[in-house]
């Protein structure tokens, strides 16, 4: 069973820019598409970006050409570069298979102050 351990969030101002890293037990990373997903206060969780084993990615509107995702199969690493942050970017950021086969990491906190 995957296990996923989410970083890199913090409290940021509007415009600031956050990167988000992704950890993985074994080869869940390297071998299936993955996806960062979040959730919103009072919302369902949604994905936002996801990246397939081409290597193409696609990104949910609220999000393109702010986000970037990639992954690092050295580091066996899922990243999200996020630019221009705005406050409604404020949610809990998770990863996981695209699907979200396996089992919620505690995701990582992002804030975003106006």
């Amino acid at each position: 069973q995957a296990q996923f351990v989410e970083s890199g969030g913090g409290l940021v101002q509007a415009g600031g820019s956050l990167r988000l890293s992704c950890a993985s037990s074994g080869s869940t990373l390297r071998f299936n598409p993955m996806a960062w997903y979040r959730q919103a206060p009072g919302k369902q969780r949604e994905s936002i970006a996801r990246f397939y084993l081409s290597g193409n990615t696609e990104y949910a509107p609220s999000v393109k050409g702010r986000f970037t995702i990639s992954r690092d199969n050295t580091k066996n690493t899922l990243s999200l570069q996020m630019n221009n942050l705005k406050p409604e970017d404020t949610a809990v950021y998770y990863c996981n298979t695209e699907g979200a086969a396996f089992k919620w990491g505690r995701g990582t906190q992002v804030t975003v102050s106006s």
